[in-house]
C-alpha cells in the first residue's frame, strides 16, 4: 500500500491583519489572539510533544489540544492562551502607552 503525497498547499502572506480586512468585529482582539496562538503553537511543534503530553504540560484535555493545534485558536481566551505561554515557562510582559492614530489598539511582539 502506497501512501498519497500531500501537494504543498499555496498561500499568500497579506500585509497585516486579516480579521480586519474581512471587516470582522474585534479584529484587533482577533488579531492578538491569533498571534499569541501561532507562538503557543510554534512552541509546542518545536518540542516535538504527543497531544496526551500537551494536554498534560497545559492542563487542558485532549481534544481541546486538538483544537490547538489545528490552529482553532477561537476555542481559547486571550487569558488562557497566555497562560500556556506560562506553562511553557515563557515570561509575558505586557506594555501600556498613549494611542496613536493609525496604530492598532492591541499589539503582539515577540522576543528573539
Amino acid at each position: 500500500m502506497t501512501k498519497k503525497k500531500r501537494k504543498a498547499i499555496k498561500y499568500e502572506e497579506g500585509p497585516g491583519n486579516i480579521f480586519a480586512y474581512l471587516g470582522l468585529e474585534d479584529s484587533t482582539e482577533l488579531y492578538a489572539r491569533a498571534q499569541i496562538g501561532v507562538h503557543v503553537f510554534n512552541i509546542l511543534k518545536d518540542k516535538k510533544l504527543k497531544q496526551r503530553e500537551i494536554a498534560g504540560v497545559l492542563g487542558i484535555a485532549q481534544p481541546d489540544v486538538s483544537h490547538l493545534m489545528n490552529g482553532h485558536f477561537s476555542r481559547f481566551t486571550t487569558d488562557k492562551l497566555l497562560d500556556f505561554l506560562k506553562r511553557l515557562d515563557r515570561k509575558v510582559t505586557i506594555e501600556v502607552s498613549r494611542h496613536r492614530e493609525g496604530e492598532p489598539y492591541q499589539q503582539v511582539t515577540f522576543a528573539p
